[in-house]
């Protein structure tokens, strides 16, 4: 099975080559390759919870740092709930993320 990305998921078309680019630019965690990997997705695809300046809301809605969408939206996402199923016992919480993308460069 392979995994989704949020971008295809979601069907935002703002992920690598998507229809909506042109429409203030790719995602911020289709751009974040830092992330690549992580729990089996591209870029920032399957950890998008950890990556600031999303839009999730929308093109012109950037959203804000890791506890700030957290708290408000991500923990309530059908995505975030997907992603953390699919990947028990081997999830990783939001903090474990952000300091292997730092370890990454």
């Amino acid at each position: 099975m392979e995994k989704q990305n949020c971008w295809d998921a979601k069907q935002c078309e703002r992920g690598p080559g998507g229809a909506k680019i042109h429409e203030g630019g790719i995602c911020a965690a289709a751009a974040e390759n830092r992330a690549d990997g992580i729990h089996g997705g591209k870029n920032g695809g399957r950890c998008c919870w950890v990556i600031a300046g999303t839009q999730c809301k929308g093109p012109d809605v950037q959203q804000g740092s890791y506890m700030q969408k957290f708290c408000s939206d991500c923990q309530n996402c059908d995505f975030y709930s997907r992603v953390k199923k699919e990947e028990e016992p081997n999830f990783k919480v939001g903090m474990v993320i952000l300091k292997e993308m730092k370890s990454r460069g």
